[in-house]
This record gives structure tokens, C-alpha cells and sequence, in this order.
């Protein structure tokens, strides 16, 4: 079968590998389509992220929807979307319902484990999701993404009338906005550096956007907000100094939820603000029991991810759209291979 296996930074290669063995209690399935994550271009790009390196070849990707081949529990046929993180089931945080916190977690793409950029995956037919009627291939491939969104509104305690500022209007910024506004969320305002991802913000429904480089994001927020600040900040940049802004833009009493991984693994924070203010900080490690929640919204249209997706390539391009995507990040939301 075709694969895209990375070798490591900007070395992606299209090649043949094996058909992975199917386990006893695991179903094959075809993949039919990607999404393209931001994870995944940081491995392409830098060859590692957080504790994660690409030090051997292996298969990326992990937002993906697909047929089954064959396997327990379903029929041939079936469309399913992946979860692609596998607890071990046993842990106390597996049996607590927290299972995205277990240690022996492994998760499809995290090296060395390889991931969905391929033809076939062989996976737990318990991470198996079915994919409703109604809801389109592009959609089951963009439930892994929302779930993130989801965890972060979960994480958030996201009340309906809330007020929300979200640092960073890539794809997960975006993505969180639209999970925000099905929860509830009575305003929602964005900040980037970049004014095509804003003008997608205000397109996608967005209330107010601040261009980080060009105005305060601070002094934009707290005039927006009669000088209250929100009820809840997400911080889904993956910058240092985007999460270090996100005391500033909160209300007394209101939550910070970090969302992104940033780029060092420690910074300036100011717990000064966060004590005087009484913030609770919380943060985002994937997501678990969010993909049922998130297929009955799109299922009912009451989420809706219409004019996320700016590219598509097909499988056999899956190395020019990582390198696209890599290239002209301001312009690219999410890009779908398949």
C-alpha cells in the first residue's frame, strides 16, 4: 500500500509499505480521507514538538475517516471515523473516564507510532467511531480536530452568554470558535497576526478580531469588554507570548484554558495577575469522550464547519500539501487529502 512516511525534517516520502497485520480484537480500514493537522507540519518542519522527535521513519497524520475492510464489531463497508488515541483501558485515569490523561497512552502519529497518511490502518475497534447518515466524509475527518475544540470548551466550563477571546485564529482557534458558539458562547473575539486568518474569523462569525502585531490585544479586549475582560481566554497560537497575554484579557474570576503547545517548554507567566485576579489555568491534552458529542452535532447541523476546509490535494499529492500548508501558513486553514 501507499504511505506517506517522514524521514525526518522536510523529508517526506511517498513509498510502498506493508498492509498492516490485522489483530484479533483490531479492524482494518481503508482510509478515505485526512485532515491535515498543525502537529503534523510542526514534525515536518522541525522534526519534533514537545517531547515528541522524529528520530526514525515513520507515518503521520491522524484526523481520518474511513471504510472498513474487515474486522469484529462491524461490517464491511461501514464508515468510521478514527480516535486515534489508544488508552490501555486499566489506569486509574482510564477508569475514571479521563483516559486522553493515560500514561501507556499511544496515539496514531506521535512517534514512533505510525498514523493515518496512509492506505490502511489496523486499529482497536473500540476507537472506532460510526460515522452518521448525513454527515459527509470531510466532516468525519474534521470530528478530531472539533474534539480538541470540544475539550477545550469541556475544560473551559463554557457556559451559554459567556464571553470568550480565543489567542490565535489558525485552525484549532477557528475550530474552537465554531465549538464555542454550539455551546453557547454570546461573543467570541479573535487575535492573530495574520489578516487573512482574521478576515476568515469574521467570515466564520467572530464578533470583534485584534491583529496582535499591528494593536494591544489587552487594551482592545478590556474596550470591547468595558474594561471587564471575558469570561473565558484560549490560547490556541502555539506561542509563547500569545499564551503569556492570556491573563491580561480575562475577567476577575475567569478561566485561561491553553489549548496550543507552545514553542519552548517554559516562559514568562504572569502568576502575579493570575493570583490578584483569582484565574483558574487549565490546560488541554487532546480530548476524551468528546467524538460521540461532536458526530451528533453535525449530524443534527447544529455545528457546522462550512468554509473551514481552504485546500484539498489528493492522496497521491500528500507531499506537495505539506509543503504547501508549510509554506504559506497565513493562508491555509485546513487543508483535506484524500
Amino acid at each position: 500500500m501507499k504511505a506517506a512516511v517522514l524521514y525526518g525534517k522536510k523529508d517526506l516520502r511517498l513509498e510502498q509499505v506493508p498492509v498492516p497485520e490485522r489483530k484479533e480484537h483490531e479492524v482494518l480500514v481503508q482510509i478515505l480521507a485526512n485532515g491535515l493537522c498543525g502537529s503534523d507540519i510542526h514534525f515536518f518542519t522541525e522534526g519534533k514538538l514537545g517531547p515528541f522527535v522524529v528520530d526514525e521513519p515513520y507515518i503521520p497524520g491522524h484526523e481520518a475517516v474511513g471504510k472498513v475492510v474487515e474486522g469484529p464489531g462491524f461490517s464491511v463497508g461501514e464508515l468510521v471515523v478514527i480516535e486515534p488515541g489508544i488508552p490501555c483501558g486499566k489506569c486509574e485515569f482510564c477508569r475514571s473516564g479521563r483516559y486522553n490523561l493515560c500514561p501507556d497512552v499511544v496515539f496514531l502519529s506521535a512517534p514512533p507510532v505510525n498514523g493515518t497518511f496512509t492506505e490502511y490502518v489496523s486499529i482497536d475497534g473500540s476507537m472506532l467511531h460510526r460515522l452518521p447518515d448525513g454527515v459527509s466524509l470531510e466532516e468525519g475527518a474534521l470530528v478530531e480536530p472539533l474534539s480538541v475544540g470540544m475539550q477545550a470548551c469541556n475544560r473551559a466550563g463554557l457556559k451559554p452568554g459567556s464571553s470568550v477571546a480565543i489567542v490565535g485564529s489558525g485552525p484549532i482557534g477557528l475550530i474552537t470558535m465554531l465549538v464555542a458558539r454550539s455551546f453557547g458562547a454570546s461573543k467570541v473575539y479573535m487575535t492573530d497576526v495574520f489578516d487573512s486568518r482574521l478576515e476568515k474569523a469574521k467570515e466564520l462569525g467572530a464578533d470583534g478580531v485584534i491583529h496582535a502585531g499591528k494593536e494591544s490585544t489587552t487594551e482592545q479586549i478590556h474596550s470591547l469588554t468595558g474594561g471587564r475582560g471575558v469570561d473565558v481566554v484560549f490560547d490556541t497560537s502555539g506561542s509563547s507570548k500569545g499564551a503569556s497575554s492570556t491573563p491580561f484579557l480575562a475577567k476577575r474570576g475567569g478561566v485561561i484554558v491553553l489549548v496550543g503547545w507552545p514553542e519552548v517548554s517554559s516562559f514568562p507567566f504572569s502568576m502575579e495577575t493570575v493570583i490578584e485576579k483569582e484565574l483558574d489555568v487549565r490546560g488541554v491534552n487532546r480530548y476524551c469522550n468528546t467524538f460521540g458529542p461532536v458526530l451528533s452535532l453535525l449530524a443534527s447541523k447544529a455545528l457546522s464547519v462550512e468554509g473551514i476546509i481552504s485546500h484539498r490535494f489528493p492522496f497521491d499529492q500528500v507531499v506537495e500539501a505539506f509543503t504547501f500548508a508549510s509554506e504559506h501558513r497565513g493562508e491555509v486553514y485546513k487543508v483535506m487529502i484524500g
